[in-house]
């Protein structure tokens, strides 16, 4: 694998130019480190975490032979086909408790779900489908089939196997997983801390006075909200204005406290965006030679201007100020990056939503040569087929927009114009935020 520095290296002959998006994310795989700190959590408390190491189911899942509905269960070898098969109903096995009787051959018990298959019997009959007369039960021909309605024990685990990957994102399913074998707690990555402030002369906090020029910091919460979303611990450290050595200051104070930074504003080409300057200070005076710093172009929109490097041996993600390219970029290219260095699967359904395919509804304009993201509204039709549609203005600062959308619309670095009717790829927002 090559080292930071030498893909720095190749990186920087990039700089004046636009980056693939593809090739970005390909640097970031390879830039951020994997935690090495767990630790045992209970289990009302593991929802979002990433799993330390795999999960041994300690049991059988489900530990015996149950039915699997209500009903009758008997010996599905009497089964004849064509043929009715009469039983004599002999006892009742509920759930939670073993049947104590023994069953004959043409006999049968009443049967609740969950309840455990009494020996010798393998097949259950939902009452439904069962004709009673008294204690004569009869199953028409055709109603089951030997081995019917009967979950076998180990059917889900096996004890000794693997339930649970390292790696994985707890889900609310995997909590329950858990809980069915018997388990109290745990073992986790720690919580990542991500420390996250926004620059710029012209950004108020809330509360200040309005002023001409100026405009409210948005950017924050809206980061905020997207690292709640994935459980990490949040370092908000407010505004910092555009003057270096507060930067600095800002810089090196999120280091000491945190995992991984994230800027908004003051990667673009203006005389007073001072992040990339002093990101590269930083790194030419506490790890000189080691390449810690690499800024780039992205060929993408929203979300061109964007710088990458370390403060120490802390990742920093400077996003552009504008609101909705600091979401995209986060989405494209911090959210991927933040999962690795949490220790996820990248292949978890957590880390990577699938892609959908939706088809267009209206025609879009596309550059190739970048990737595009459009705010989307994504439908069901009456054939019950998707379709996508832009939300009307794309404009990078037009935060309302994100906010009538659900989804992305993802336009591939080669496409080109799209056309009503042409399948395109979203990414839909309840999967990412």
């Amino acid at each position: 694998m090559k080292t930071l520095a030498q893909i720095a290296a190749e990186l920087q002959g990039y700089e004046p130019q636009a980056l693939p998006a593809h090739t970005v994310n390909a640097f970031l795989a390879q830039m951020v480190p994997l935690p090495r700190e767990a630790e045992d959590v209970p289990l009302m408390q593991a929802l979002g975490r990433v799993l330390a190491a795999p999960v041994i189911s300690p049991i059988d899942v489900p530990a015996h032979d149950n039915s699997a509905m209500d009903g009758y269960a008997f010996c599905g070898q009497a089964l004849q086909p064509d043929q009715p098969l009469a039983l004599k109903l002999v006892g009742t096995a509920l759930a939670g408790e073993a049947y104590r009787g023994a069953v004959a051959p043409g006999q049968c018990i009443r049967i609740m779900t969950g309840a455990v298959m009494p020996a010798g019997l393998d097949t259950v009959v939902p009452q439904e489908m069962a004709v009673v007369d008294g204690t004569q039960i009869t199953i028409p021909p055709g109603a089951v089939r030997n081995g019917d309605n009967r979950r076998a024990r180990g059917e889900d685990l096996q004890q000794g196997t693997v339930a649970l990957a390292k790696g994985s994102v707890l889900a609310p399913a995997s909590l329950g997983l858990l809980a069915s074998l018997g388990l109290p707690q745990v073992r986790v990555w720690r919580r990542l801390r991500v420390a996250y402030f926004s620059t710029g002369d012209e950004i108020l906090s809330l509360g200040e006075p309005v002023r001409e020029g100026a405009v409210f910091d948005s950017n924050r919460y809206t980061v905020w909200g997207m690292l709640q979303r994935m459980g990490v611990e949040c370092v908000d450290l407010g505004v910092v204005p555009d003057e270096p050595a507060q930067l600095e200051a800002a810089f090196r104070l999120a280091a000491a406290r945190a995992d991984a930074i994230i800027t908004s504003g003051g990667v673009s080409v203006g005389e007073a965006d001072h992040t990339k300057a002093m990101m590269r200070k930083i790194a030419q005076s506490d790890t000189p030679g080691e390449g810690g710093v690499v800024f780039w172009r992205i060929a993408m929109r929203p979300g061109r201007p964007m710088a990458v490097g370390r403060v120490g041996r802390i990742p920093l993600f400077g996003l552009p100020g504008n609101p909705v390219a600091v979401m995209v970029t986060f989405l494209a290219f911090v959210r991927p990056a933040l999962w690795q260095m949490m220790g996820a699967n990248p292949d978890d359904p957590a880390v990577a939503p699938p892609l959908l395919k939706a088809r267009s509804t209206v025609a879009v304009r596309k550059k190739a040569g970048r990737t595009e993201y459009q705010r989307a509204i994504v439908s069901v039709d009456a054939a019950g087929q998707l379709g996508v549609q832009t939300t009307g203005d794309q404009g990078s600062g037009v935060l309302r927009s994100m906010v009538r959308a659900n989804g992305l619309l993802v336009l591939h670095h080669e496409q080109g114009n799209v056309a009503p009717g042409d399948l395109v790829d979203v990414m839909v927002f309840a999967g990412v935020l």
